[in-house]
């Protein structure tokens, strides 16, 4: 079976950085898929004797791929190309996608190269072949069923679907980042927009022990989760017992500070695995006003102390969006298994926290120096 490619932005790129991102892409598949590919003129199609199954699956799950097409090719000759098409319609027919009966259809030409025809004389050639072979309908303008033809020199395609891929950037054309992943349904999500921006990922789980329980199975079955979209680049996953430093804020900071400095502690443990990992930013999956730690003035005091860029993909999301995603990328089902919650945070938590105040609170509970004493504890988890 043979498969053409379709990429996006990739193709604005200068050609040196394209066929960069292209080998990238190519070898990001063959990481799961075995097979060859053909890159001509920007156009990647693949080969491989894999099922048609199998291969779905797969190109289903790889950034880079804004849509790939199922192929047939033969010579650019007017009979070879009606024989083509006489033979796919039955199994097209019989798999239910062309009704000739109901259905109207279309033919869409796209030439490349000098030929004896045009593209539009190409698709009407092909219409008239369809058309003696199942008497149905054109319509062009909005058709149930379109057929394709791509002539490009002297070998013609022919195709009827156009599979939309998940677009983005190939994983690992843009470096590394640090994602701090709870159990919760935004992080995995913040995470996967990562991947889909061409980002290898590094998990951190802050584990609050003993003000939390049951997150770090829910992480580690999302982490796998993620691990299928991210095709040639190893998702990596650590964890730091953050508890003990939650309990020293607890201990010597105001109680309505609880959340505040847990979130900024959190950047800064996430900044120190970051320089360890080679990555340039941190990732988390803030949303503006969802949680207490999350207003803005609270974003200004969490983000203060950290000197690495912090990138948070779903700050403009609402809840129902992020919901969505999380369903469509399999991590939703694991994100909302009940856990205890954190008995940490207090009954009324700060919300507009006051950065020179924060600031002085910081000093006072000696921040960093705990905060350096707890990343002794960073350990990673094998997949």
């Amino acid at each position: 079976m043979k498969y053409i490619i379709r990429y996006g932005e990739i193709g604005v790129k200068s050609p040196k950085i394209r066929r960069k991102f292209e080998n990238k892409l190519m070898s990001n598949i063959q990481t799961e898929l075995k097979c060859s590919f053909e890159n001509n003129q920007g156009r990647i199609t693949l080969i491989t004797e894999e099922n048609d199954e199998t291969v779905k699956d797969i190109l289903n799950r790889v950034f880079g791929i804004v849509s790939y097409s199922p192929i047939m090719e033969t010579q650019t000759d007017k009979k070879k190309i009606a024989d083509l098409i006489n033979d796919m319609l039955p199994s097209v027919i019989e798999s239910g996608k062309f009704n000739p009966d109901k259905d109207t259809f279309a033919v869409r030409c796209r030439r490349v190269g000098t030929h004896d025809f045009t593209s539009q004389e190409m698709a009407a050639y092909a219409g008239s072949v369809v058309i003696d072979s199942t008497g149905a309908k054109v319509n062009l303008s909005n058709p149930d069923f379109t057929l394709y033809v791509e002539v490009r020199e002297d070998i013609t395609y022919i195709y009827y679907e156009k599979i939309k891929g998940l677009g983005g950037m190939p994983v690992g054309s843009q470096g590394r980042v640090v994602c701090l992943i709870s159990g919760g349904i935004d992080s995995p999500v913040a995470a996967f927009q990562m991947l889909k921006r061409g980002c290898a990922i590094t998990l951190l789980h802050c584990d609050n022990y003993p003000f939390t329980e049951g997150s770090v199975a829910k992480v580690l079955k999302n982490a796998d989760n993620l691990r299928r979209f991210s095709l040639g680049e190893e998702v990596r996953v650590y964890s730091i017992k953050f508890g003990q430093y939650l309990e020293h804020a607890q201990k010597d900071a105001p109680p309505r500070m609880t959340c505040v400095l847990c979130k900024s502690g959190m950047y800064q443990s996430a900044a120190i695995l970051a320089k360890k990992e080679k990555a340039n930013a941190i990732v988390d999956g803030s949303s503006i006003g969802q949680v207490a730690s999350q207003t803005l003035d609270n974003l200004e005091a969490t983000r203060y102390h950290c000197r690495m860029p912090i990138f948070s993909p779903l700050i403009c999301f609402d809840k129902i969006e992020i919901e969505e995603i999380a369903k469509k990328i399999g991590t939703y089902e694991v994100s909302i298994i009940p856990d205890s919650g954190c008995s940490a945070v207090p009954r009324y938590p700060e919300t507009h926290a006051d950065l020179e105040l924060f600031k002085k609170i910081v000093e006072e509970i000696n921040q960093k120096e705990c905060l350096e004493k707890v990343a002794e504890s960073i350990s990673r988890i094998d997949l």
